[in-house]
């Protein structure tokens, strides 16, 4: 799995963030968590990352 592309973050990236005024991002799900709380933002979990959600 890819690691998440948030600055000083090592986790894997289990979504795929997509954001409407910038480029689309794979991160973890603590990022996932904050940055999809913005207007527009998409969150897909990626298909690999199956194992990585509860």
């Amino acid at each position: 799995m890819p690691a998440c592309s948030e600055d000083d973050c090592e986790e894997a990236a289990v979504v795929e963030l997509h954001v409407p005024w910038d480029e689309n991002r794979l991160v973890c799900a603590g990022h996932a968590r904050v940055i999809a709380r913005q207007d527009g933002v998409v969150a897909d979990p990626l298909d690999e990352a199956d194992d990585a959600w509860p």
